[in-house]
């Protein structure tokens, strides 16, 4: 057994109290073995935390990792005439190489600010599941359907790609990829065939995730027409089990914070591209009282602008405490929460926390800058004060990927370079 030993630290334990202590990984198995202040062993490879916090590595539960290609590219306008006029346009020029390097530039960025999982709902899956395996993150992901504006076979053939690439690809890059069919919301995916493949994935156990009450404008249709709530409509629809989760969640109601609280799922909070495209504030704190699992997501960089989930943090604290009036609405310990355990809940996977057994997911936050001294209270630091460029090491199933800020699994200058190319290239042919 190939062991790493992560010294000379403070450790975020799972009820939140920081201590200090060593963490005991074991590199091969990927799991944590123990975390102590007696910890003897000779490691066979060691990473220093002095000075720093050991802390599971953030969970981003939604986003749209290539999408970073299309940062900064349409800024400034609401959800619906940002996506049609502007987003899918330059989608439709997207090619696989582009997704694969928009991929590399999205993982790049989450390695660097502390993101050691993450669900992805794009395109061109297998270049994304590439893309993962190259830099040793973990992650579920899942093709996007939509079946508007397209003809029964059209509709179909994306329904069967989703479902084929959640079949497929479940367990790839060493079991650091898991799956998930993701038809895109309950207004881009006609009735018929979200009954039919949320049937057909239940047959092979695939979770299911989509967005959902993002917008006035996607509730008021269904209500409209249905005389119920989204929610309730997904429901009726076999969509919400404890395996699922959705994205955003802004307007919901009480009956369907309720109803998410007794069927188990998961919703992923994400407070900047909620700000940024004035969808609305999300009930959080509701959500929360009522027991539902509430995760954190960056969504796309082209909606953000970035995939630094301690801002995200930071934003969600905030606003929460802006929709409920109350300065002690979604606290630090929450939001902190919601970063790492409650993400890892929500989209599945065992990581989150620091503790034995657990996936050893971890990154070290170095405390040594003026915007985090006197450290009073190093959990209200990670909501309100950290940055993405605290992060020191960086280490995924076990695996060392950030060592003192230098990326081990990736070619930074590389990855940078092609990215900007690709961009500019799909930019000239959108416009």
């Amino acid at each position: 057994m190939s062991t790493l030993l992560i010294e000379g630290g403070q450790v975020l334990l799972p009820d939140m109290r920081v201590v200090e202590a060593d963490v005991l990984v074991d590199a091969d198995e990927g799991g944590i073995l123990d975390v102590g202040t007696d910890i003897e062993v000779d490691a066979d490879e060691t990473l220093d935390a002095s000075g720093g916090l050991v802390m599971p590595g953030l969970v981003n539960a939604h986003c749209h990792a290539a999408m970073t290609l299309l940062r900064g590219y349409a800024d400034d306008k609401p959800l619906d005439a940002w996506l049609q006029e502007d987003i899918w346009p330059a989608e439709a020029e997207l090619t696989a190489e582009d997704i694969h390097v928009g991929t590399e530039l999205g993982l790049l960025e989450m390695i660097k600010s502390g993101t050691t999982a993450f669900a992805d709902m794009y395109f061109d899956v297998p270049e994304v599941v590439d893309a993962i395996d190259e830099a040793g993150l973990r992650a579920r992901v899942g093709h996007g359907v939509v079946t508007v504006a397209k003809d029964d076979e059209g509709a179909q053939a994306d329904i069967d790609e989703s479902l084929d690439i959640a079949r497929e690809f479940d367990g790839a890059a060493d079991g650091r990829v898991t799956t998930a069919y993701m038809p895109h919301s309950l207004t881009t995916v006609g009735e018929s065939y979200l009954r039919e493949s949320v049937a057909e994935a239940r047959e092979d156990d695939i979770p299911v995730h989509f967005h959902a009450n993002e917008t006035t404008d996607e509730v008021d249709p269904i209500v409209d027409e249905r005389d119920e709530r989204p929610l309730e409509y997904a429901d009726d629809l076999g969509m919400l089990t404890h395996e699922d989760f959705v994205a955003h969640g802004v307007h919901v109601d009480g009956a369907e914070i309720d109803l998410l609280a007794t069927r188990g799922t998961g919703v992923v909070h994400c407070p900047a591209s909620n700000m940024k495209l004035a969808s609305g504030m999300a009930p959080v704190q509701r959500m929360l009282d009522a027991g539902v699992t509430v995760g954190l997501g960056t969504d796309g960089a082209a909606s953000n602008n970035d995939l630094d989930m301690f801002d995200e943090m930071r934003d969600a604290a905030m606003l929460g405490k802006l929709a409920t009036g109350n300065a002690s609405a979604v606290d630090a310990e929450s939001v902190v929460q919601m970063a790492t355990q409650g993400s890892a809940d929500a989209i599945g996977v065992q990581s989150g926390v620091v503790e034995p057994g657990a996936n050893a997911d971890l990154v070290v936050l170095d405390l040594d800058s003026p915007h985090l001294t006197p450290a009073h209270d190093l959990v209200s630091h990670l909501a309100y004060a950290a940055r993405g460029s605290d992060v020191r090491h960086t280490v995924c199933d076990g695996q060392v990927l950030m060592r003192d800020r230098e990326v081990l699994t990736m070619d930074e200058s590389a990855v940078l370079t092609r990215a900007r190319d690709h961009a500019t290239a799909l930019v000239e042919r959108a416009e």
